[in-house]
């Protein structure tokens, strides 16, 4: 019995993964791989559900090296900064057990800590890429 979970727990990994890759201008399998590993498998079939992505990007400094983007429900960290990972793991956990996501750009520091008026770089999905997430 436990052989099917595992293979629908790495099946919803894939369709993270293929969904990250399908959106995501900074996809690579390296960069993505590990911290959508890293977030519990209920977590990323609550994101799937909703649309909502994850996507590295290097471009988000190590002041800000999570991201999320709410207007399109992409959660975003720079796969870079050591903390980066762990901090948007978290926030996906908490997130989608409350099953609430703003609609703002909500940013946060290498401690988690959530950071005001902070500037991040505009997230842009690939060319062609339709972003499923639906604002609620």
């Amino acid at each position: 019995m436990q052989r099917g979970a595992a293979a629908r727990h790495r099946q919803v990994v894939e369709d993270m993964l293929t969904r990250s890759a399908n959106v995501c201008p900074g996809h690579s399998t390296e960069r993505t791989t590990p911290t959508v590993k890293a977030v519990p498998v209920g977590a990323l079939r609550v994101m799937l559900e909703r649309g909502l992505v994850m996507c590295p990007d290097r471009r988000l400094d190590a002041a800000a090296p999570a991201v999320f983007y709410g207007r399109l429900g992409v959660f975003a960290w720079n796969p870079e900064v050591k903390a980066g990972s762990t901090v948007i793991t978290k926030q996906i956990d908490s997130m989608t057990r409350k099953d609430e996501y703003p609609t703002d750009t909500l940013a946060w520091d290498a401690k988690g800590t959530a950071l005001k008026q902070q500037t991040v770089p505009m997230f842009e999905p690939r060319p062609g890429a339709a972003v499923l997430y639906k604002v609620r």
